[in-house]
């Protein structure tokens, strides 16, 4: 035993390893969470029909999705928007964003084109709601798989397939 001990004395002890290095900031998922869908078709749901302030006569509402100190969604920021205008790239920390149309497209309800470009762009999740209805359909646009796609999001997050 005195020998064992000996010989564990004589070797140096191993360097402790190194701290892990702190996580990198992961990029938000393309397809948002269950959680983040249900959100936003609750409060997105709420938000239809409320007037928008601002200087435009006419806005969409933009809602942008984050995460609070304890984890859960949030409404990070929300203002208003010109009426088939492009989004412009989100503040770091957005899940998702949260757009409110006022008025369906000329050629089909939906997500416009500035809505799919918004996506293929930022590769982040945009949800679609249209004021024009009651209730108000909604739609979760994602880039997957390597192209912009979309699928319908019932009233308490439940969703369709996904659509080209």
């Amino acid at each position: 035993m005195i020998a064992a001990l000996l010989l564990l004395a004589a070797d140096p002890a191993p360097a402790p390893a190194p701290p892990p290095a702190e996580a990198a900031s992961v990029p938000p998922a393309p397809v948002a969470d269950s959680d983040v869908r249900e959100y936003a078709a609750i409060v997105g749901r709420k938000a239809v029909g409320k007037p928008v302030a601002g200087p435009f006569g006419s806005a969409d509402k933009v809602l942008i999705i984050a995460r609070d100190d304890r984890g859960y969604p949030v409404i990070g920021a929300s203002f208003g928007f010109p009426v088939r205008e492009s989004l412009p790239a989100p503040p770091a920390g957005t899940l998702a964003v949260l757009r409110l149309h006022q008025t369906p497209s000329a050629v089909m309800p939906g997500p416009t084109d500035d809505d799919l470009a918004f996506v293929a762009a930022n590769r982040l999740p945009l949800f679609v709601i249209g004021e024009w209805a009651r209730p108000a359909p909604m739609w979760e646009v994602a880039w997957l798989d390597g192209a912009v796609r979309y699928r319908t999001v019932g009233e308490v997050g439940e969703i369709g397939p996904w659509r080209d």
